[in-house]
């Protein structure tokens, strides 16, 4: 089974979304040998990205990443401009100004951003981290991109 097709199913059948989201996010962390990651889904009328799902975020991170305004930080970015937004070192990088102090208190290095799009249309954001510098590849992003469309594909039929 494809990861789109996984991670469609894991969802659909989950007690509910944000178990679905859970399970599809450690089964994107695996497939893409990413230590961390979250999801976001974008909340109806207000703006703003809520967090719905995450692996080895640190607390102090969590409290700061669990409403996350569109346009802001790199899943904000990412939903905005329906673009991925990468970095190589979380650490080091500005992004041109889009990384926020509150993401480097996660420890991660090498982190990509996507948008949650159903069609051409923004419905949150999956990001997805490693401890290590990583460039991801082209293709590396297109599978997440991919994964991202399964995830608001699958959200959309709940």
């Amino acid at each position: 089974m494809d990861l789109s097709n996984r991670i469609a199913t894991l969802i659909r059948g989950a007690s509910s979304s944000a178990d679905g989201l859970s399970l599809a996010l450690d089964a994107i962390l695996e497939a893409t040998g990413t230590t961390s990651g979250t999801v976001h889904v974008l909340s109806a009328g207000d703006g703003t990205l809520r967090l719905m799902a995450s692996r080895d975020i640190p607390a102090v991170v969590l409290d700061k990443v669990a409403v996350i305004p569109v346009g802001k930080g790199m899943a904000g970015v990412a939903v905005a401009e329906r673009r991925p937004v990468t970095t190589c070192n979380l650490q080091t990088d500005d992004a041109g100004g889009v990384i926020r102090q509150g993401a480097r208190e996660s420890g991660a290095r090498g982190a990509v951003a996507v948008p949650l799009l159903r069609g051409t249309t923004a419905v949150g954001a999956l990001g997805v981290a490693t401890r290590e510098p990583r460039d991801f590849t082209r293709e590396e992003i297109d599978a997440i991109l991919a994964a991202g469309r399964a995830i608001a594909e699958a959200l959309g039929e709940s």
